[in-house]
């Protein structure tokens, strides 16, 4: 189990920005991550700023609850506590293969453990698969010395969008890093293409 503080932005690109953007910078890693997200009919995890996912790698695969943090260090930024359970691929693949046949499993863990105490047994009791996305992640060095995330999402319903990530303990130093590449790629931040989570996405855009 992992259970940390994450702070980071999130920008959705236009297609040519991307591109240049991962041409300009030399990968550090390249891959394919599919992620399965979960609620109940009634969104109570969505209601309660919370997201449940199961993401399943090429020999890995995670689930993870993300939880709104009460005291945030600053609120322009995504800032979330994320609990962390590392599972077998094929321990994920039939979990999921359950929700998309309609089958009931408890989530354990340090997740389940969190769902138990903070959601009644009918809310867990009612949990399905409410959408999915696939990603292609690309991690670089930019700015600052600063981990790069570019990633190419597609969703169910075919749609695809581009979005950047920067994550950092420091709130100014992503301020920084992200106001460099705005001057060098030439494109702006702002309402509309910040801070948009991809499962929120993922529900705008099933099937």
């Amino acid at each position: 189990m992992s259970k940390n503080l994450e702070i980071e932005s999130k920008t959705l690109l236009d297609e040519e920005t991307y591109k240049k953007m991962r041409d300009a910078f030399t990968a550090k890693s390249d891959f394919i991550q599919k992620n399965y997200y979960f609620d109940t009919p009634d969104f109570d995890l969505k209601n309660s700023d919370a997201s449940l996912r199961i993401r399943i790698l090429v020999d890995h695969a995670e689930q993870t609850i993300k939880v709104k943090e009460n005291n945030p260090k600053e609120n322009k930024y995504s800032e979330r506590i994320e609990i962390n359970d590392l599972l077998s691929v094929a321990q994920a693949e039939q979990m999921t293969q359950s929700a998309y046949e309609g089958t009931f499993f408890l989530f354990g863990g340090d997740v389940g453990d969190y769902l138990q105490k903070h959601y009644s047994n009918e809310a867990i009791h009612s949990l399905k698969l409410i959408s999915w996305s696939q990603t292609r992640r690309i991690l670089a060095t930019g700015p600052e010395k600063c981990e790069l995330t570019l990633d190419l999402t597609e969703f169910p319903d075919g749609y695809y969008d581009f979005e950047l990530e920067i994550e950092n303990d420091d709130p100014a130093t992503i301020k920084k890093v992200l106001a460099e590449l705005e001057k060098q790629f030439n494109f702006k931040v702002n309402k509309e293409n910040t801070n948009q989570s991809k499962v929120q996405r993922a529900w705008e855009h099933k099937k």
